[in-house]
């Protein structure tokens, strides 16, 4: 340890105070935090690249500091996705300080593990009181049945209003008006439901007939356009 003059020629003043660090709650405990071990919960972060081109969620389930389980949805350039598979190979085994100072690709995955590791610093993870924390395999909660990301694709001018293009349910296929052209509703088809039935031998044009699907008052609509044509 090197010390500059001036602190050399001070003279010792004992420190009276020191609580220590103030505990943040991880899986239904209080936690006093010094070493990376001490880190474990389950949580989401979301960042965004440079150009500000495309985002990122991230999902990490730590335990004792060690990532266990990795979830990487992206949103914008190509590039982005073969940068996701590379963080998702990547991840799993490395501590949360590993992780926040390794080269995830794309800056849209290292911003999202920066407010991540934010999120566990202080105590602010989901699982921070669920007793044990989540199980791994939680990560996949978000996607659902068919495991796919949920992801809204909305569209809309001036001149010509809105299209829905993509919602949660799936690719929409149809937008409900009414007399006055507004949207009431929307038809949907959900293509992880359809690749499904296509992979278990159903012919596609009878799995995309089962896998429609309608919300809102589209019966009472005056018409039905396609949204990316009309």
């Amino acid at each position: 340890m090197i010390y500059s003059k001036e602190v050399e020629e001070m003279c010792p003043v004992a420190q009276g105070v020191c609580h220590g660090c103030a505990p943040i709650p991880e899986e239904a405990r209080w936690v006093k935090a010094k070493e990376v071990k001490d880190i474990s919960g389950m949580t989401h972060g979301v960042g965004w690249c440079a150009p500000q081109q495309g985002a990122c969620k991230l999902s990490l389930n730590v335990k004792e500091g060690i990532i266990q389980e990795a979830l990487v949805e992206t949103i914008g350039c190509s590039g982005m996705t073969h940068s996701a598979a590379m963080a998702a190979e990547i991840l799993p085994g490395r501590t949360i300080l590993e992780a926040l100072n390794t080269d995830l690709v794309c800056d849209a995955i290292n911003t999202a593990m920066r407010e991540l590791f934010l999120q566990l610093a202080y105590g602010r993870s989901q699982s921070a009181f669920s007793e044990d924390g989540l199980p791994v395999g939680a990560g996949l909660e978000d996607l659902g049945k068919g495991l796919r990301s949920q992801v809204g694709t909305m569209y809309g001018t001036l001149q010509k209003g809105p299209r829905y293009l993509e919602m949660a349910e799936g690719y929409v296929t149809g937008l409900a008006l009414d007399a006055e052209d507004q949207i009431i509703g929307y038809q949907f088809v959900s293509l992880g439901k359809m690749t499904d039935f296509i992979k278990k031998g159903d012919d596609p044009a009878a799995a995309w007939e089962k896998s429609k699907g309608q919300y809102g008052r589209v019966d009472d609509a005056v018409k039905i356009i396609d949204p990316r044509q009309e």
